[in-house]
Parts: C-alpha cells; structure tokens; sequence
C-alpha cells in the first residue's frame, strides 16, 4: 500500500495513492488506515514528504561497499546523527544550495517510518514499529562536514533531506536495489544486502537511545558513489519497489 501526504487546496492530508488516484484518509495513518468516500486525480495536489517527524534519525557508514570504497573499517555500532524536521522537503520540491557552501552532496538513502511509540526494544520486535519505507537523500555540505567537529551544520539547511515520493508498507527491506540518478547518469548503484546493520537493528539500537515515536524516520546510510551537485541539477533516488525520488538544485 502506497500512503501519501499532499497538499490540495491549501491543506494538508493523507491519503492511498491507487493508479492515478488519491483516496483520502480519515486520520493521520500510524494508529490506523481508514479510508473515506472522497478521492482526487493526482494531478490536482501536489505530493508532500509523507512524514511529520518529532526527529530524522540518520545512520553513517552502513554500506559494507561503502566502508571498502572509503577504506574504512567496518562499525562494530551504528554511527548515529540527527537532521531538523525544518530539512524536509517532498517529491519535485527544490533543494535549495545556501550561500557560502563549496561543495553539496547527495546521498541516496533507504527511509524507515516508524509507526508506534517504542522505547528498548529488541531487533525481533522492530517489524511490529515499522509502519513502511520511503526514499531519502541526505543532502550534504561536504566542505562543512570536513570542517567541523560534528555533522549538524552540514547536514541541517532548510530542504537537505528530501523525501517520498510516498511510503510503502508491504515491501522488506533485506534485498533492495537503491541507485542514485544525477542528470540521468548513474552515480550510485547498491543494494540493501550490503547493509552492516539491518533495518531492525538499527529501529532497536535507536529505541535504546531515544523514544521514536509515529512518523519519526531513521534513514539507513548510503553506498559508494556519493557526489557533488550544482545549481541546476536534476536528482533522482530510485529504491526497488518504492519509486523515484525527484528534486532540483536551485
């Protein structure tokens, strides 16, 4: 099932997404699905980041080609960090290039949303808190990240993490293909079998940390191939079974 936010006539809903169909949604999607009477072509919205996140949680190094690429040993625990909700962005919305930034990079990425309140939980557990995937890419100035100690600058301009076009909730997560577009050439291409640290686990390592809570998204690392991007560019995340995820540099 394909769950969409959009925006149609200045409000903001939830909806399923069927064909060229948006049937709408009684209520926020996480409790439960409960479809009405009132569908719209999608044509007449425009889709937004299907979440509404207290917290974007990101793991660092998860690709096992990635850390061979970089010539790193491999985390024996994930590498945690956060992003604002102020970074979401949706499907076809510009990235924005600040000011003053040398280098932006992007990073094709595969989006978890959690769909209860869970605090410690184990990794056997996580499948019952997922409520679906969706594609990410962890927009990035490079030349701040080097600079400073931490990554939160880099990482946190307004419209650095875009996200959808929708989230999918029957599809796993063990054996994905994730690919990255810039200008229709190929720069990323992996798969999810190359994760050191499995959807579930990373769900159960998070809860240990900090309460998650619906809507919240833990976002899974990127593999080899990240890039810069200029004013401009066209960049599509493309995620076996979840669509693609268009945006442009401005």
């Amino acid at each position: 099932m394909k769950i969409v936010r959009f925006l149609y006539k200045k409000n903001a809903y939830w909806g399923i997404l069927q064909d060229k169909n948006i049937v709408f949604l009684k209520t926020e999607p996480f409790k439960k699905i409960i479809p009405t009477a009132k569908r719209i072509l999608v044509s007449q919205c425009r889709l937004l980041a299907p979440a509404n996140s207290s917290k974007i949680v990101l793991t660092g190094l998860n690709y096992i080609n990635h850390a061979k690429e970089l010539k790193m040993r491999l985390p024996k625990e994930p590498i945690i960090f956060l992003k604002p909700p102020t970074t979401l962005i949706g499907h076809r919305e510009n990235i924005i290039y600040p000011k003053g930034v040398k280098r932006l990079d992007y990073e094709a990425e595969l989006a978890i949303i959690i769909k209860k309140k869970c605090k410690n939980i184990s990794a056997k557990e996580a499948t019952r808190y997922i409520f679906g995937y969706s594609c990410l890419n962890d927009v990035t100035a490079r030349d701040l990240q080097s600079k400073d100690i931490q990554w939160s600058r880099a990482k946190s301009f307004d419209t650095f993490c875009p996200l959808g076009p929708w989230i999918e909730t029957e599809i796993s997560a063990t054996n994905l293909g994730i690919r990255l577009y810039l200008n229709g050439k190929l720069k990323q291409n992996s798969s999810t079998r190359q994760f050191i640290f499995p959807a579930n686990y990373l769900v159960s390592f998070i809860s240990k940390v900090m309460t998650l809570l619906p809507g919240d998204i833990i976002s899974t690392g990127t593999p080899p191939g990240v890039g810069p991007m200029k004013k401009g560019d066209k960049v599509e995340v493309k995620i076996d079974g979840l669509g693609t995820l268009t945006n442009k540099v401005v």
